[in-house]
């Protein structure tokens, strides 16, 4: 997305669309850092479909885009994001069967 936001805001296009290209911009930048992700993520789904719908030439590689950002909200920020750095990074536990976390088995309690 930013990309293709720095090349389309190159070409000089119209106001209305020089905005939408920034917003893509401005929104993969955010998501190449780690900011905001759950945030940016949304709004690049939000932005990637508004593209695809001005422009149904590319409609394929807009749905693809849009795909890439909701799997981005939904499986948060990597460990070298900067929402990583501000907030920590979150770990999911799933138990193994045995009902423990981490798998090893406790001693029982008396």
């Amino acid at each position: 997305m930013f990309c293709h936001g720095v090349y389309a805001l190159a070409a000089a296009p119209a106001p209305a669309p020089a905005a939408l290209h920034l917003l893509c911009a401005v929104l993969g930048a955010f998501m190449v850092a780690g900011l905001w992700t759950p945030i940016v993520g949304a709004l690049a789904a939000i932005g990637a479909a508004a593209h695809g719908i001005s422009y149904p030439v590319d409609v394929g590689f807009w749905l693809l885009i849009a795909t890439l950002a909701v799997a981005l909200v939904l499986l948060g920020p990597g460990g070298w994001s900067i929402d990583a750095r501000l907030f920590g990074w979150r770990r999911l536990k799933i138990p193994d069967g045995s009902g423990h976390a981490d798998g090893q088995p406790r001693e029982p309690r008396p």
